[in-house]
């Protein structure tokens, strides 16, 4: 068992001293911790009050708070240097309080006070550790080797950081595969789980893109390096934990603040309430000692400063098991407190793709033969409307037409000695009344319509529009149920947003923005509401990100877009948002449960000891139980959050 001391009780984990003392204590304070407690059982079977058994109890002090010891003067030393002026840490506390409780004969209380403070510095160690875990549980696979295809078409493997773009790679089945690629040859299927936590594998052919990291399944396929391994989403990915391991809350940063000032309070405290002791509640100096060194137990923050970040970091885990990762503690604690959310439109509340959602066609013919030419004309079209009419429709006769693009005119082809067009409404004049009204429907849902025509003549109309992702009403309808803002931002047409919005119930449509305009609107969101959340997938939502309280990319998005944002949602998955707030707001609960809990036990400690109704054991027990108390409580973040 390796143990890597974080500073759970000294405040100090998450944080990167620039003078690298990362305090990576391996195995020696474990055995010391036992060995030390193996003396501290001995001594009970030494005779009481003897010289024996006092050696022991020192002993098991000495070996068992080894490390605590340490840390305490030498962290205070090497802070106090580095900051110039004196900055002491809980550590220190604990040691004086040890040694005074064994300047007045208190052997047993010493060795007890060091013994569970250390045991309870290796818990906070452990439940940090298992924080951590949990995060890198999603991202336990790094691939290292790779099977590269020479030019000769024999197959050698290499490290795969000697990968560059547009290698051919070989991919056997059951292969890790080793970065992201696209597939030349071969189908398969692709555990993804590492990187969108989706347990089901996905169907992968000729054209798809594969990630590295990723598992493959039965099949076997060549592929083509497209990204750099730095660059890859596993990396970023990687990237992302890293920050999330040292990006602490903002009410754990505050606790590390003004832990130094409180720590120095209480050693200045400390004398003076020895000192007035014997005047003011008639101690004798031996008893007004005694006190002190309870008092100095009674005051350690220990407790307050475990109350954010072993919460915190079990929260980020939970959320990155479930494909949300943010890239610290302080976005998690945030996106509690915000006050509204604005989305990109396109690909983040809506599909990103159009549908076909009404058609129409004058009945004076057969509605299937005029499926049929239209499918074989879309056939030969290469854009986004034609694969949602494809998408929609069937033709039972296989058409074999020359189809012509003519600008202007749209799709062209003659079939039958009639001409048939597919085009924009505006570019026809010879319209049916029939045709003119349900165009005029459909354009105030948002719709985009496209006219099909004989011989010039307009005799059916198609209706497509981009439709809302499925989650997307359920997740305004959360929002808006915790008194959250919801806008929809998007460059389309501001009656297109509208349909859209109406759909799924959002608070706010704004439409044709620019892209150079988005930020602006972020920033008039702040000034009216105050804290604000942005979700986007696209370069143009870039600089929203940056400007947004929260900038919260969709996984599917652009690199740029998940390169600036706090947090990703890894599988497009809205309902993503609405589990991180509801995480998000049980961990604000929890860290000012620890909070108040910690000052109050603090406060009944020091109450009970000027009352004298306390002795250094009982104090030693009840502070180190709240410090356990608290630890427990954060990793209670560890457990999934309940939907509402």
């Amino acid at each position: 068992m390796e143990t890597t001391h974080t500073h759970n009780c000294s405040g100090e984990q998450g944080h990167n001293h620039d003078h690298g003392h990362s305090h990576s204590h391996g195995k020696s304070p474990v055995i010391l911790f036992f060995t030390g407690l193996a003396l501290f059982l001995v001594a009970f079977f030494v005779k009481e009050g003897t010289i024996l058994q006092n050696i022991l109890f020192v002993g098991a002090l000495l070996l068992s708070g080894y490390h605590i010891i340490l840390e305490g003067i030498v962290e205070t030393v090497h802070e106090s240097r580095e900051k110039r002026k004196f900055i002491p840490n809980v550590h220190i506390l604990m040691t004086l309080a040890a040694f005074g409780a064994t300047l007045i004969g208190n052997y047993e209380e010493a060795a007890l006070l060091i013994l569970i403070f250390a045991a309870a510095h290796f818990l906070e160690e452990y439940a940090e550790g298992r924080s951590k875990r949990e995060i890198t549980n999603l991202l336990k696979m790094n691939p290292t080797e790779a099977r590269l295809i020479q030019a000769d078409g024999r197959v050698k493997t290499v490290d795969v950081s000697q990968l560059s773009i547009g290698d051919k790679l070989q991919v056997l089945n059951g292969d890790q595969i080793p970065t992201d690629g696209r597939i030349l040859s071969g189908t398969t299927s692709i555990d993804e789980s590492s990187i969108n936590g989706e347990s089901i594998p996905k169907e992968k052919t000729v054209g798809d893109d594969v990630f590295g990291s990723t598992i493959n399944g039965s099949g076997a396929f060549t592929m083509e390096v497209t990204k750099d391994s730095s660059d890859t989403v596993f990396a970023k990915i990687i990237q992302l934990v890293n920050q999330s391991q040292s990006n602490l809350s903002k009410t754990a940063t505050k606790i590390q603040q003004l832990e130094p000032y409180y720590v120095t309070t209480v050693l200045i405290l400390v004398p003076i309430f020895i000192a007035v002791g014997p005047f003011i509640f008639d101690w004798s100096w031996n008893e007004s000692f005694y006190r002190g060194m309870v008092f100095l137990i009674s005051a350690s923050p220990c407790a307050l400063a475990a109350s954010a970040i072993p919460a915190t970091l079990s929260g980020i885990s939970n959320l990155a098991k479930r494909g949300v990762l943010f890239k610290g503690g302080s976005y998690l604690a945030n996106l509690a407190t915000i006050k509204s959310v604005a989305f990109d439109k396109t690909g983040t509340l809506t599909k990103g793709k159009p549908v076909v959602t009404d058609y129409y066609f004058l009945t004076d013919t057969n509605e299937q033969d005029y499926i049929d030419i239209i499918v074989a004309m879309e056939k030969t079209a290469n854009h986004p409307l034609a694969n949602a009419i494809l998408t929609k429709f069937t033709s039972k006769k296989n058409l074999e037409l020359e189809v012509e693009n003519k600008i202007g005119k749209g799709l062209v082809t003659e079939f039958q000695e009639e001409i048939y067009q597919i085009g924009k409404p505006e570019i026809f004049s010879n319209v049916n009344k029939q045709i003119t009204d349900h165009n005029k429907q459909y354009a105030k849902e948002g719709k985009t319509v496209v006219y099909f025509a004989k011989d010039s003549k307009v005799i059916g109309l198609i209706a497509m529009m981009d439709v809302p992702n499925e989650h997307a009403k359920t997740v305004i309808s959360y929002l808006k149920s915790q008194g959250i803002h919801t806008t929809m931002i998007t460059g389309d047409a501001e009656l297109t947003g509208q349909a859209v919005g109406r759909q799924i119930g959002i608070d706010e449509v704004v439409g044709n923005v620019l892209p150079e305009n988005k930020a602006a609107i972020i920033k008039e969101q702040q000034n009216r509401y105050g804290s604000v959340a942005m979700l986007g997938d696209g370069v143009n939502d870039a600089p929203a990100l940056v400007t947004a309280d929260i900038g919260i990319a969709m996984g599917d998005g652009t690199d740029i877009a998940i390169d600036v944002a706090d947090a990703v949602l890894m599988q497009n998955d809205l309902t993503k948002l609405s589990y991180a707030h509801a995480t998000a707001k049980r961990l604000d609960r929890v860290v000012w449960q620890n909070i108040i809990f910690s000052m109050m036990i603090v406060v009944l400690l020091i109450t009970l000891n000027i009352l004298g109704k306390m002795d250094i054991t009982v104090g030693v027990i009840a502070h180190e139980g709240s410090t356990l108390l608290v630890i427990l409580n954060g990793l209670r973040l560890l457990i999934p959050t309940k939907s509402k």
